[in-house]
């Protein structure tokens, strides 16, 4: 089964996703604290965004998510 990552930021009602709210946008897969340990590392997804205290992800959270995804047989 493949899974549509970009549907998911289809019905996302915004053009990026909060790194607290990407537990959420991700259906549980991912969480913030694991989401800002691969940002410091400089493993997390292209293109974050700081808006005030906030990080932000745009279209390239979605690129992440489909690159890390694996079918399991």
């Amino acid at each position: 089964m493949r899974v549509d990552f970009k549907n998911l930021a289809e019905k996302w009602p915004s053009a990026i996703v909060a790194r607290t709210e990407v537990h959420r946008f991700s259906g549980g897969v991912l969480n913030s604290k694991y989401r800002a340990n691969l940002d410091s590392l400089g493993k997390g997804p292209k293109g974050r965004i700081r808006v005030g205290r906030q990080i932000v992800y745009s279209e390239a959270l979605v690129e992440f998510m489909e690159e890390r995804a694996e079918a399991v047989e």
